[in-house]
């Protein structure tokens, strides 16, 4: 869906018919707001359909097939699409199953009816944000790095960090399989021979963070993924998972449709 179509939807694709259900109904029952200030919002030109503005309020549309959004903030109207945050422990591998017989994500996945799968992947022993969903199209937009959804790390490192050791960092380090640079990066603590240091990445490949790291000679003792595009761990325990909220799935589901038209080159 484009961020740049604007007009009145009243002919083509999703277009008003005697079928389908009305749009401030649709909006009311997925809690955007009552009926009434529903109405209002579609009034003065603040819901799209499809791309497009609508301001009738006979307007009819499909939630199976259409898409809509309120202020450029996508509405979740497909209520068979399931989207949960865990905070996975350390010791656990990003699969649903493991043929060396250690932990997996199953537990989790099995608390909920529908399939769910990981969106990417985080190594054993990396802690911290992972996203199980049944929404390919967005799992898609989320993993693949052609899209460059950033990533938020903490790492803790052997050593004092240095500014000059940031830099490279931001810079770009050569490693096996070519260069990289953080996206962002700073130092938060050194005490006691270990630093912390933040990394923001839009890097997908095997063991980034690590790497990168071990690069520059502060090898990671402990990491954690804190952010995974728009969605933050926030105070979610440890081993703990739970479904997102309306505005979390808004902000997932604009990204989703956003990146999905315009990826990362």
């Amino acid at each position: 869906m484009s961020d740049a179509s604007t007009g009145s939807a009243t002919t083509g694709e999703g277009s008003a018919s005697d079928d389908g259900i009305r749009l401030q109904k649709v909006l009311a029952n997925r809690g955007v707001a009552s009926r009434r200030v529903a109405e209002n919002m579609i009034v003065e030109g603040r819901v799209r359909v499809n791309g497009l503005v609508v301001t009738e309020l006979g307007r009819r549309i499909h939630p199976e097939s259409d898409l809509v959004d309120v202020d450029g903030t996508a509405i979740q109207l497909d209520e068979t699409k399931r989207y949960v945050i865990l905070n996975k422990p350390t010791g656990v591998v990003s699969s649903m199953s493991d043929d060396r017989g250690r932990p997996d994500l199953r537990q989790w996945a099995d608390e909920w009816e529908e399939r769910l799968y990981n969106v990417g992947r985080l190594d054993a022993d990396t802690s911290g944000l992972l996203v199980l969903t049944n929404d390919g199209a967005l799992a898609h937009v989320l993993a693949h790095p052609s899209f460059g959804v950033t990533k938020v790390y903490i790492a803790k490192v052997e050593g004092q960090v240095l500014p000059q050791t940031i830099q490279r960092l931001l810079k770009g380090v050569q490693l096996d399989d070519g260069r990289i640079a953080a996206d962002k990066a700073r130092l938060l603590d050194s005490s006691r021979g270990e630093s912390l240091v933040e990394l923001t990445l839009h890097s997908g490949k095997n063991r980034i963070v690590r790497r990168m790291m071990a690069e520059v000679g502060h090898p990671v003792v402990e990491l954690v993924r804190r952010q995974f595009g728009p969605l933050h761990l926030g105070t979610l325990p440890v081993g703990a998972a739970r479904e997102l909220t309306t505005v979390e799935r808004g902000a997932l589901l604009t990204l989703s449709r956003r990146d999905g038209d315009t990826p990362t080159e």
